[in-house]
């Protein structure tokens, strides 16, 4: 998540700086080619041109609707994440008592609420990883300089992307020896550790720490861990439909092709000198499309590892101070901070 108000000019060109270039060769080879040979087939009017960009625009405007609509939705479902998980926090602090007084310590009870809080929090570390792993269609799994751009991307802005050693050394700190060794192997090891969590309410209830009103209170709060884990996995593995997503890339392409046609062609016949400003001005209508197209191509999988995603990372740790914090731990990590203006 991108978290300075503005972009400067250094991270725009380094984010579409190679485009730009393409576009001010491609724009100069046809005004270039134009004034040394005056070929009729050159001269395409304005018009057809227009009416392509337009409905580019229209094209690019739905996309990019549509992934701000996946953006903002995984923004909510990790809302409903930590607003739960404090609700969770809350429960076992609450809920779990020697109510009927079998003669439990206060040691005993508060090493149930670590356990149980701990594990959560392995939980919320283990979803940040398995919403990371790539996908088919992320930028990470093509080939030549998207794949090579993503890693670069990942590494700039840090922690535990292309090696995940945040999360491997958070499980192992908050599952015991045991338990990990057992979760961990499991397809997916977030869906285990809230069974594991259950099966514990349902010893607890067993042994009298929990009245059957109180456990189900606490189930239906897994029960809505499980919701929202499946929300965020819906988005991770179904994208945004490829022909939406590719034909907009096409077809700004085919527009930012026929645009300096149009653009020498209009100019000329304003002044014959004035055919040079062909270069600048498709420079700049071609990168308009293009970064358009891009914003949109960028943010439509919010689980990628790249500037434009869901700072998990960030919000896992906010949690896990929360939760530490209602154990009455003061030896606390730090929050996470951005790097190079973005927040993971």
């Amino acid at each position: 998540m991108y978290v300075r108000k503005n972009f400067s000019f250094t991270g725009i060109m380094r984010f579409t700086g190679w485009q730009l270039l393409f576009i001010g060769l491609w724009a100069t080879i046809i005004t270039v080619t134009y004034e040394l040979t005056h070929s009729p087939w050159m001269h395409i009017p304005w018009l057809p041109i227009g009416v392509i960009g337009t409905a580019v625009a229209f094209y690019v405007g739905f996309k990019n609707n549509q992934s701000y609509g996946r953006l903002w939705e995984a923004r909510k479902i990790w809302g409903a994440i930590v607003n739960s998980s404090r609700a969770w926090g809350a429960g076992v602090k609450g809920f779990i008592t020697d109510h009927d007084g079998k003669g439990f310590s206060e040691e005993e009870i508060k090493g149930v609420h670590k356990k149980l809080l701990y594990r959560h929090i392995a939980w919320l570390y283990a979803l940040r990883s398995q919403l990371l792993i790539p996908t088919p269609w992320e930028h990470i799994s093509q080939r030549g300089h998207l794949k090579r751009a993503a890693e670069k991307r990942m590494k700039r802005f840090g922690i535990g992307l292309l090696d995940d050693v945040d999360t491997r050394d958070n499980l192992e700190c908050f599952l015991p020896k045991e338990e990990h060794d057992r979760l961990i192997n499991y397809r997916n090891t977030a869906t285990q550790i809230i069974d594991q969590q259950a099966q514990d309410l349902k010893d607890l209830k067993k042994e009298g720490l929990i009245d059957d009103f109180r456990h189900m209170e606490l189930q239906q709060i897994l029960y809505d861990f499980y919701v929202h884990q499946g929300k965020a996995e819906r988005i991770k593995k179904f994208p945004l439909p490829r022909q939406y997503a590719a034909s907009s890339m096409i077809f700004v392409g085919i527009f930012i092709f026929l645009l300096p046609f149009g653009m020498v062609t209009a100019f000329h016949d304003l002044e014959e000198h004035l055919v040079w400003l062909a270069i600048p001005f498709s420079m700049i209508v071609g990168w308009v499309f293009l970064m358009m197209e891009l914003v949109g191509d960028y943010s439509e999988n919010p689980f990628e590892g790249l500037g434009n995603d869901i700072p998990m990372l960030s919000l896992c740790r906010v949690i896990e101070i929360d939760l530490r914090e209602m154990l009455g731990e003061t030896e606390l990590p730090p929050n996470v901070e951005a790097i190079d203006g973005v927040l993971m």
